[in-house]
């Protein structure tokens, strides 16, 4: 893979396989950082639980065998009915911006923090029953929503894009009332920390102060302790919590560029769904765009369309703002504080465009060509001719990786590249000046790199729609057929070429929400 699209999730190191629950040897982590932070209760059970799916993946990084995987024990702990031994479960108390506007204390409504294993990785059950922080909710999830979260998960860390991860999923014929009577399900998720902007925000709009400190110098100490003394921090005065902003905004570029990349939606950027390690995080109503249309709205909630894919990354910046409001009493105090922070924000804006530029470059196959005055109008009008036409996105740069991979450069076959189109000589003449520009170049070895940039599957919100359909009566093998293709996206896998083809008709009378 490219090294613009490398995964850059700061991965804790992985301890070697075990036979089971006890490789997993919990530590304090979030913890010890005191009860003003979350509250300790364990999770309801989940009455006649059976598996779903788990990541193999996932598991060995935990260390855990997948026969004991498979086990009653493991679906007894990952259903939330047994607590491991040495475990410690709690929810965290949070707050945060909900579409623009404070909405006050928030927190873990239906996820348990089950704690933090001797290799750095926070386990948590999500679904696993109300807490105190569930807002008359049911702390439940349903198992639609599960298999989303499960699916995108695994599908974005397969796309080398920052993410939570997700090890297990366990169904239950618990009924669950959403806008229907739903059957219940829990996720276990896993991150490195699942910390997010609004546990600042909490601490900052309260005024308590201490325990703001003790949160950045816990997420300091355990994430980022370089911003005790590195480059960054010289430039920021020698300010910690400074630096703490601006490492979090340049992991926060990263993420974005590559979400706009490969035409991911989240669909609910707030500040409490903001990862301070710069991950994605909480998977609802997320999509992968099917036809490109920069100004799309993948939530039927967002009536603003506050969450467009072409404002993903703005809404970013605005929600690092928010961080930097939180974190100004620890940076100082009046006018020099604030121009710390604004200062600490500030690399952001040229880090995200040249983040997405590289990543663009790759995507067309000039990654290993020296930059040239051209190259930016290029990538500029690839996107314009793709919009214009609302053009597939995932297929068109399969295709044209193909194109690319399999020429030489004279007399190329550029058919399915400009069947996409309906204006084939606009395409046409796009396509030229591409072939014209990578002309020095080796092109079938560009064209590997851009299958490498490019994949060929996504998690299309029909494909995961079809997997829930199916999963609902019983059967999870698409469930599953779908998660190994997910989890190498960018490998053929030809005898399910079916899960790479246009979306069918109905696909855009798919609506996801807030309770997606």
């Amino acid at each position: 893979m490219p090294a613009t699209l490398a995964r850059d999730t700061e991965t804790p190191s992985s301890p070697p396989p075990s036979a089971g629950a006890q490789a997993l040897a919990w530590r304090a982590g979030f913890a010890r950082l005191g009860d003003a932070f979350f509250t300790r209760l364990p999770p309801r059970p989940l009455p006649s639980p059976q598996w779903v799916s788990h990541s193999r993946d996932m598991a060995r990084r935990l260390g855990l065998d997948e026969g004991w995987l498979r086990s009653a024990e493991a679906l007894e702990i990952f259903a939330g009915n047994r607590v491991p031994d040495g475990a410690d479960p709690m929810a965290t108390v949070y707050s945060g911006h909900q579409f623009g506007v404070w909405a006050g204390q928030l927190g873990d409504g239906r996820a348990l923090l089950l704690g933090e294993t001797a290799g750095g990785y926070e386990i948590q059950l999500k679904g696993a029953g109300p807490t105190p922080y569930s807002r008359m909710g049911d702390g439940r999830a349903v198992l639609r929503s599960s298999i989303r979260e499960f699916l995108a998960s695994e599908a974005m860390h397969g796309l080398g894009i920052p993410t939570t991860r997700a090890l297990a999923l366990t169904a239950s014929p618990q009924p669950v009332r959403r806008e229907e009577v739903e059957t219940a399900a829990v996720v276990t998720r896993v991150a490195p920390s699942f910390v997010r902007f609004g546990h600042f925000e909490h601490f900052a709009y309260a005024d308590r102060i201490e325990e703001l400190r003790t949160l950045a110098d816990y997420v300091i100490e355990r994430y980022y302790p370089e911003c005790r003394d590195c480059p960054s921090t010289a430039r920021l005065g020698g300010n910690a919590y400074a630096a703490l902003l601006e490492a979090v905004a340049l992991r926060t570029a990263r993420l974005m560029a590559r979400w706009q990349a490969f035409g991911f939606c989240h669909g609910v950027m707030n500040t409490d769904n903001m990862s301070i390690l710069g991950l994605t995080i909480d998977y609802g109503p997320f999509q992968f765009l099917d036809g490109f249309d920069p100004n799309h709205i993948c939530n039927h909630s967002d009536t603003q369309g506050r969450y467009a894919y072409n404002r993903q990354p703005n809404i970013a910046y605005w929600n690092l703002f928010c961080l930097g409001q939180a974190l100004l009493p620890l940076i100082g105090e009046g006018e020099p504080a604030h121009a710390l922070a604004l200062a600490a924000l500030e690399p952001y804006r040229e880090a995200f465009p040249a983040a997405l530029n590289e990543a663009l470059r790759a995507k067309l196959g000039l990654a290993g060509l020296p930059e040239q005055d051209g190259d930016r109008p290029l990538v500029e009008d690839t996107l314009r001719l793709l919009a214009t036409e609302r053009t597939d996105y995932t297929l068109f740069w399969r295709r044209l990786s193909h194109h690319v991979a399999g020429s030489t450069g004279t007399g190329v076959s550029d058919g399915p590249v400009i069947d996409l189109f309906v204006d084939t000589a606009a395409a046409r003449a796009w396509l030229e000046r591409l072939d014209a520009r990578l002309a020095g170049a080796d092109r079938p070895q560009a064209g590997l790199a851009m299958l490498a940039a490019n994949p060929k599957y996504v998690l299309r919100n029909h494909l995961g729609e079809e997997a829930i359909r199916a999963a609902k009566l019983g059967d999870f093998s698409a469930l599953q057929r779908l998660q190994a293709v997910l989890e190498a996206p960018f490998d053929e896998h030809p005898a399910h070429d079916a899960l790479a083809g246009f979306p069918p008709d109905w696909a855009s009378t798919i609506e996801i929400s807030c309770s997606s």
